[in-house]
């Protein structure tokens, strides 16, 4: 980057306005004004001219683009915690750094994992929609649009990081057991805050529970780690919501399981093949056996914002010679 007085910086989608000023008065900064995902040839013109790219969960940064990046890109700031899209490895060969944006949407991603939560059981979207349906509303009746209370139910959750944690604060609330499945089990103080239950075996927890929370990050280990075999152990009166990657469940497995009514229903925010959906969950939507969000759960101005000040943060530190805060190692093996 030597000789430049910025450094170009190119980013992938437009972003907040205050975030997209404070870049373009801070670096060379191309922006997005469409908002049009760029196609292949424009990423690879991105990193081939690029002193640091910022793209988001929806650019694949595979091996093969890292390998056309030219000279000058020695950053990938990505706009997003995840960083499953981008090959941290390759880039890590290449000498290249990659950043992401932790701890800014773990209360707005636990906030719309318990709307679901409540949504699908309570037959919210359902209900919403016989108000501005083509029938009139023939008004209250003791047995109509009866759902399940979460009171009292078992809350199993996949995940007990930052984020299944403040879910678990959110159901203890409301009055749900919290059960959890993690890698590591959390410190006794959390697990005593929330009276929660650790399973060690994820097989078990999932045959006991009325709701499971999916709040894992996407990693090789976690692909289909909530498989046809796993999915087949949950109770025909389970629900199960999924606000963190679609690629942690079996989706094909799921949508058979609803169809057969083996359980109750779901509640998705993310997808297998987004922003592709499969069909066969939006017949199931249609007969309100599932709820469909369009990947939204960290969707606030705040967050968006948060995001972006983490993002110049670890760009300037960068620049100035500084280890970035955020900085993501490859995985080992």
């Amino acid at each position: 980057m030597a000789g430049k007085k910025k450094p170009l910086v190119v980013i992938t989608r437009k972003l907040p306005d205050p975030v997209e000023t404070r870049m373009r008065e801070l670096f060379d900064a191309r922006l997005n004004v469409e908002d049009r995902p760029m196609t292949q040839p424009e990423l690879v013109a991105a990193v081939k001219e690029a002193d640091v790219l910022v793209p988001t969960v929806t650019d694949q940064i595979d091996a093969a683009l890292i390998a056309q990046a030219g000279d000058n890109l020695k950053l990938i700031a990505n706009f997003g915690n995840g960083v499953d899209k981008i090959d941290v490895t390759a880039a890590a060969k290449r000498g290249i750094t990659v950043t992401n944006t932790p701890n800014v949407l773990t209360e707005d991603t636990a906030d719309m994992t318990m709307a679901l939560m409540l949504a699908v059981p309570r037959r919210l979207v359902e209900g919403a929609n016989v108000l501005t349906g083509d029938k009139k509303w023939a008004g209250w009746s003791p047995t109509w649009m009866l759902g399940r209370r979460i009171w009292g139910k078992r809350l199993g959750i996949v995940g007990m990081g930052r984020i299944g944690t403040a879910v678990a604060r959110r159901a203890k609330a409301f009055g749900l057991s919290i059960h959890y499945h993690n890698r590591h089990r959390v410190l006794p103080a959390v697990e005593d805050g929330l009276e929660a239950t650790y399973w060690e075996s994820l097989d078990q927890m999932l045959a006991r529970m009325d709701i499971i929370s999916v709040n894992c990050p996407s990693t090789p280990a976690t692909f289909h780690l909530l498989s046809a075999r796993r999915l087949a152990l949950l109770q025909p009166t389970a629900y199960i919501v999924n606000t963190a990657r679609g690629d942690i469940i079996d989706e094909e497995a799921l949508v058979k399981l609803i169809q057969d009514g083996k359980i109750a229903g779901a509640g998705l925010d993310v997808y297998e093949h987004e922003p592709a959906l499969n069909g066969k969950l939006l017949k199931l939507a249609a007969k309100n056996k599932v709820v469909l969000l369009p990947h939204m759960g960290s969707a606030t101005l705040e967050g968006r914002i948060d995001m972006g000040e983490k993002v110049i943060i670890n760009i300037r530190a960068f620049v100035d010679g500084h280890r970035p805060p955020d900085r993501v190692l490859p995985l080992r093996t």
